[in-house]
């Protein structure tokens, strides 16, 4: 891998805990965008994501309109994909709700593993038990494009599951 987004992502970001509601929406808003797509791609976009997103502000991406999705639809800088684009905003809705109900988005994700990080050898999987679970819950709250492989992947991304190989300098068992 050269990519160094990519390199600096995994070697800072990939695989940590997170618990800051900012970070876990705009993860959440980037991980639906990968449907069908590598995360590569998504990263190598996320700055022009940041600035189309207004810096993923939660309180002004709800607000977005007709308007405003023609925008995103222009924007050669991200994924121009209406669907995903419309769901973006709809699933913020739903964050919003969720953190109301919970207290934070953080509280509501991480009590899915007990608070606890699941350790777990890099194999060629896609999904899990617990991303099953999180996908039904976050569709039967209404959103979309959280299918259990988007929420495999964004639960390695914010540190729920830690799955580096061995060869990996942040390899951990426990």
């Amino acid at each position: 891998m050269k990519n160094l987004i990519y390199i600096k992502y995994h070697d800072e970001e990939w695989g940590t805990p997170c618990h800051d509601d900012k970070l876990l929406y705009e993860l959440l808003i980037l991980e639906s965008f990968q449907a069908g797509l590598s995360w590569e791609c998504i990263l190598n976009k996320r700055e022009n994501f940041r600035q189309a997103y207004d810096n993923f502000n939660i309180e002004k991406v709800v607000k977005y309109d007709d308007e405003k999705i023609k925008t995103l639809l222009n924007n050669q800088g991200i994924i121009r994909n209406k669907l995903k684009i419309e769901a973006s905003i709809k699933n913020s809705i739903i964050f919003k709700l969720i953190q109301k109900e919970f207290g934070s988005f953080d509280k509501y994700i991480w009590a899915f593993s007990d608070n606890k990080i699941i350790y777990e050898s890099c194999e060629i999987r896609t999904s899990s038990p617990l991303s099953d679970k999180i996908s039904k819950d976050l569709k039967k709250r209404g959103m979309t494009f959280v299918g259990t492989t988007i929420i495999y992947s964004y639960l390695q991304a914010i540190g729920v599951i830690n799955a580096h190989t061995k060869d990996c300098f942040l390899y951990k068992t426990d």
